[in-house]
């Protein structure tokens, strides 16, 4: 990182929007935010966009949090406690309290902010880096907010590529050749598409620079505004490319990669299907994500745990897992893992059989078990002789089943079971 950046990163607050519930993930959130759902075996997904903040320079860091919160204010009180005031470094958890009036919850991704605009203003930052909580990747902000400096953008929003027909999902900019948007349209029919390539559009990934002062600004603004959304994708950034000051940033030219990975990584783990592919993928010889470089770590709480144990070695009976990462604190008696992600604490006992299975923390696996292709909700006691992936009717009658079948299991729906 070069002076220059670094001292940028060091005038930047970045501001983490951590409030949504992630529906798509279904009974996954029924206890806790999106931002709160485990990943990659020992993190959340919310400690991507902070280990990004920090790994970037950037030591002032608020996150807004709303829905069913206590899990991820728990998880950031355990994990993220480093921050001192005497080094100028500072994590703020910012839940919906009735900052500006009477209304208890945050009515959009633009009220996060001004709802919280006294606390801001407080720490005195140039810049104010807007980040959604709830996408896995690594990047360099200080990257991007070195250009948006050098170009005197208004806004400066971060981009990704992706093919046109899927690019319905996102917000989508049409930019010129030197990356000024001269369109932005929320979730289009019709995508516009990028220069140069009429099979893939620019879509937004959620994060924007702004000075602080012309934020403030527009949010003051935004919301004195009656038919305001107050959103940024809605509301903010429209009018800001209407005026010509918008850009974009594409994610390739920041996105932070080790030797391991050969294309920029971006998820958004928003659906089960998406979740469990983007979780079973890093069990891949060369994964798309190296989770194993020293030069870029993803910070979470660790939990003290000892090391993972396989145990039994007879036939049919021999605890082993293959093509497979295994959690500290995990104990594998007797039972054959293929391709399966578990995380802290788990236990599976003799004679159980998991392929394509992700199992969130301190889960228990029954003899004789067999799962395929599922995912695990915490602390779920899978009871002995289970079986799940083998009958599709059957599983969709008591499980969450996905069209592509993946099945979803939960200590609710085991005890539905017995019922």
């Amino acid at each position: 990182m070069t002076q220059a950046r670094h001292e940028l990163a060091q005038q930047t607050m970045a501001y983490v929007l951590a409030g949504g519930r992630g529906s798509r993930l279904k009974e996954m959130t029924d206890i806790r935010a999106k931002p709160a759902v485990f990943f990659g075996g020992k993190t959340r997904i919310i400690d991507f966009a902070l280990s990004n903040a920090v790994n970037s320079g950037i030591r002032r860091i608020g996150v807004a949090t709303q829905y069913k919160a206590h899990s991820l204010i728990r998880h950031l009180q355990r994990g993220w406690s480093f921050f001192r005031a005497e080094r100028n470094e500072s994590l703020d958890i910012l839940p919906a309290s009735q900052q500006m009036d009477e209304e208890n919850w945050y009515k959009g991704t633009a009220d996060a902010v001004t709802q919280n605009i006294n606390v801001l203003r407080g720490y005195g930052p140039k810049y104010i880096l807007v980040l959604a909580g709830d996408h896995i990747y690594k990047q360099d902000y200080s990257v991007m907010i070195e250009q948006h400096v050098k170009t005197g953008a208004k806004v400066t929003v971060g981009c990704i590529e992706v093919p046109r027909d899927e690019a319905r999902a996102f917000g989508v900019m049409g930019v010129d050749a030197n990356d000024k948007i001269l369109e932005f349209v929320e979730k289009p029919e019709n995508p516009p598409a990028m220069p140069g390539d009429e099979s893939r559009a620019l879509a937004s990934m959620g994060i924007y620079v702004f000075e602080a002062e012309y934020l403030y600004e527009l949010l003051e603004k935004d919301n004195d505004d009656p038919d305001s959304s107050h959103d940024f994708g809605n509301d903010i950034i429209p009018d800001i490319v209407a005026q010509g000051g918008a850009y974009a940033h594409p994610f390739g030219r920041s996105c932070v990669m080790s030797g391991l990975e050969d294309r920029p990584y971006w998820r958004d783990v928003g659906t089960i299907d998406a979740y469990w592919q983007a979780n079973i993928d890093l069990t891949d010889f060369k994964p798309e994500l190296d989770l194993y470089t020293q030069n870029w770590p993803i910070w979470t709480y660790f939990e003290l745990t000892p090391p993972a144990k396989f145990i039994h070695n007879e036939e049919g009976r021999r605890g082993s897992a293959t093509s497979s990462m295994v959690s500290g604190g995990c104990i594998i008696s007797g039972s054959q893992l293929h391709r399966c992600l578990l995380f802290t604490g788990v236990r599976t006992h003799s004679f159980a059989e998991l392929e394509g299975v992700i199992v969130l923390p301190y889960a228990d696996i029954g003899r004789n078990a067999k799962l395929k292709n599922c995912i695990v909700d915490r602390g779920a006691m899978i009871p002995e002789g289970l079986v799940v992936g083998e009958d599709a009717e059957a599983d969709a009658k008591r499980f969450r089943r996905t069209e592509n079948g993946i099945c979803l299991i939960t200590q609710k729906m085991i005890d539905k079971l017995d019922g």
